[in-house]
């Protein structure tokens, strides 16, 4: 029995699995990332290979996490609390390597005006021209990535990175079916006391509407 019929026979104890199962640990991921996906007959959960030397019960855990979503069940284990509690104080462990002036700048100064400089430094990235993904904190690596849209725009960026810096504080809620939630009431207030967040808010809006409406009409030059 495998990783992924013990997780599936301890969630779901009164089912039988129906797909073949395949774990494959792949050096393609970001550190401590996984996802799943199936064929008509094999279910397939491919875990970063950095998970290889993790204990078991928190591989059984993340591999639970993966299943009620994957079957849309709400349910909620042992294992599952070991994992999310793995994965909340990550971070701790995670080698700080990427960085950016800028992005550092901001980070420095969202951190002394708005947390008293407690949050630690995460990794620090630009990522592609984007208006729909504006940027991201991710758990597993520590990271927060910036749209690059917001490189010649300081005030606007502080926001966004104050955003993902909630993010890399709150980390998420999980409820006792096993749901998680990232923007809690506690997160939206806290949200809310940035100063200006409204007037920001809208400038955003207007900054990735006329970007959208550019990259239309370019699509329709000849």
């Amino acid at each position: 029995m495998d990783l992924i019929q013990k997780a599936f026979h301890e969630l779901y104890p009164e089912k039988n699995m129906d797909y073949n199962t395949r774990l494959i640990y792949s050096g393609r991921f970001k550190p401590y990332n996984a996802n799943a996906s199936k064929s008509i007959t094999t279910l397939t959960i491919k875990l970063s290979k950095k998970w290889k030397k993790i204990s078991e019960d928190i591989q059984i855990g993340l591999i639970q996490s993966i299943l009620v979503k994957f079957f849309r069940t709400k349910k909620r284990t042992i294992n599952m609390d070991l994992y999310t509690n793995f994965i909340k104080h990550i971070h701790i462990a995670v080698p700080k390597t990427k960085t950016d002036p800028l992005l550092e700048s901001s980070f420095n100064r969202v951190n002394e005006k708005y947390f008293s400089d407690q949050i630690e430094k995460p990794n620090l990235r630009w990522g592609s021209a984007s208006v729909r993904k504006l940027g991201s904190y991710d758990y597993q690596s520590d990271e927060i990535s910036i749209s690059a849209i917001f490189k010649n725009r300081p005030s606007l960026l502080d926001y966004v990175m104050y955003h993902e810096m909630l993010h890399k504080k709150h980390k998420f809620y999980q409820t006792k079916t096993g749901r998680s939630y990232h923007h809690t009431s506690r997160f939206r207030k806290e949200e809310k006391a940035f100063e200006n967040s409204k007037k920001i808010e809208k400038k955003i809006t207007n900054i990735c509407r006329k970007k959208r409406l550019s990259k239309a009409l370019n699509i329709f030059r000849f």
